[in-house]
Order: structure tokens, then C-alpha cells, then sequence
């Protein structure tokens, strides 16, 4: 069985990230699938941005600078070039960054897509899981 390969929602990374409850124990536990190489993760190269500019709300350059860094060790970049803008686009969505992220992880292989805001993905190309029913579905996968 190939391993399988996810893009995790920026959402799942800041609930990581700031230790944010009630999220924090199940984004935890698949960001670890990812460091552990159990499952393959990404990011959208939008996201790393959008990421940067959050951490230096709290943070010095240098440790923003450093948490990316540490991200870009564990977690694959799903690119986010022109086609995947024109695609996104195409998709009408309400919430643009959200057809940005579901192509990026379509055009990158993913299989999933990993977020606590399954609504706003409904119409994704590709299926989307809450952390908590993807941690079901992973043990699913292993019985």
C-alpha cells in the first residue's frame, strides 16, 4: 500500500503551533504521523507566507525565521504557481484561498486534505478529512 500523501490546512499547523484547544492533541498527532514518516505532508507555498507574517505578530524575525525552517524539515511545499491560480479561479469558491490550497494539493498528489474546516472544502477535488476523522481513518487503513 503506497504511503499516504496529505496537505495539512494551515489551521492544523497554528493549532500545533500555539497549542490551541480543543485542536491541539489530534493536529499534533498527525503532524507527528508526518515527522515519523508514517504518512507524507505538505504545505501550500501560500500558507508558509501567510505563516511568516502571523509569527512575527509574536515573534522576532529570527525565530519566525527559525519555526519555518523547522517547518520545511518535516513538511513537503505544494506549489502554487499561475496554474493553479487560474484553476482556483475557475473554481468560483467563495473563499479563494481555500480553491487555491485544494488545487496546490491536487496538482501535488496529495490524497487529502487535512483541516478543521471541512465546509469550506466541499466541492474540493480531492477529499477532505477533520484531523480527528483522519486519525480514524488511518487506523482504519492499519486493521
Amino acid at each position: 500500500m503506497a504511503k499516504l500523501r496529505v496537505l495539512l490546512d494551515l489551521n492544523i499547523i497554528l493549532d500545533v503551533l500555539t497549542r490551541r484547544e480543543p485542536f491541539y492533541a489530534d493536529s499534533a498527532k498527525i503532524w507527528e504521523k508526518v515527522e515519523t514518516g508514517h504518512v507524507d505532508g505538505m504545505l501550500a507555498a501560500h500558507s508558509v507566507t501567510t505563516l511568516f507574517y502571523l509569527l512575527l505578530k509574536n515573534k522576532t524575525h529570527q525565530d519566525a525565521s527559525n519555526i519555518i525552517q523547522s517547518l520545511l524539515q518535516v513538511f513537503e511545499i505544494a506549489g502554487v504557481d499561475e496554474g493553479v491560480i487560474m484553476q482556483a479561479l475557475a473554481l468560483a469558491w467563495q473563499d479563494f484561498e481555500d480553491a487555491v490550497q485544494a488545487v496546490a494539493a491536487a496538482r501535488s498528489g496529495a490524497m487529502y486534505i487535512i483541516t478543521r474546516n471541512i465546509q469550506d472544502y466541499k466541492d474540493s477535488p480531492i477529499p477532505t478529512f477533520t484531523p480527528t476523522d483522519f486519525l480514524s481513518h488511518l487506523r482504519g487503513c492499519v486493521e
